[in-house]
């Protein structure tokens, strides 16, 4: 009986020792998974190829008028990418004109966003004056992207007006025939 008895422990103890292996496992388990989000303030004007515009004013044909200012322009879009930060939950687009052109004002309007982006997208102020000093033209920017090219994110419609006209800050006094002056246009975008 003392041979039999041997074999018969060892195997009972190989057995509870393989049934305590198995106890490590349960019906669940887990592990991690680390992400990382990169913070993102892009702005771009739309379309790329055909962005700088040509506007202008007509002389009058009749003594005693004022030169008429050409059609509102409204071939470009505003488009933006952005992913906030925990410290700025929301940020702005800015606007500034790099010349004052002597008694002309030119006018800047966004229309709301629209086309296929998604997220918090930005407000438009109203009409602006463009001068040399930034000015918010699009506020309230959380996460959110317009959408790529023409069609998406904010129309933009420029228009110039002579001076003293409603609105305006130009002077008509201050107009100087010239055959073309170039200003330059800046968008930023920023924390608030």
């Amino acid at each position: 009986m003392k041979k039999f008895t041997f074999p018969l422990t060892l195997s009972l103890m190989a057995l509870s020792f393989s049934a305590h292996l198995n106890a490590q496992d349960t019906n669940t388990d887990n592990h991690t998974i680390t992400i990382s989000i990169p913070e993102v303030a892009l702005v771009d004007i739309e379309p790329a190829a055909t962005k700088n515009i040509t506007l202008g004013f007509t002389a009058p044909t009749e003594a005693g008028q004022p030169i008429t200012p050409s059609t509102a322009n409204t071939t470009l879009w505003l488009n933006y990418s952005s992913i906030k930060s925990v410290a700025d939950p929301t940020r702005n687009v800015s606007v500034r004109l790099n010349a004052i052109i002597p008694g002309i004002d030119i006018n800047v309007t966004a229309a709301a966003a629209t086309g296929s982006g998604g997220g918090t997208l930005g407000t438009p102020s109203a009409q602006l004056t463009l001068s040399a000093a930034d000015q918010t033209i699009i506020s309230g920017i959380g996460s959110a992207y317009t959408g790529n090219g023409a069609n998406n994110g904010h129309n933009l419609t420029y228009a110039l007006a002579a001076g003293s006209g409603p609105g305006g800050v130009a002077v008509y006094a201050d107009l100087q025939a010239t055959a073309s002056t170039v200003a330059t246009v800046t968008y930023t975008i920023s924390d608030n």
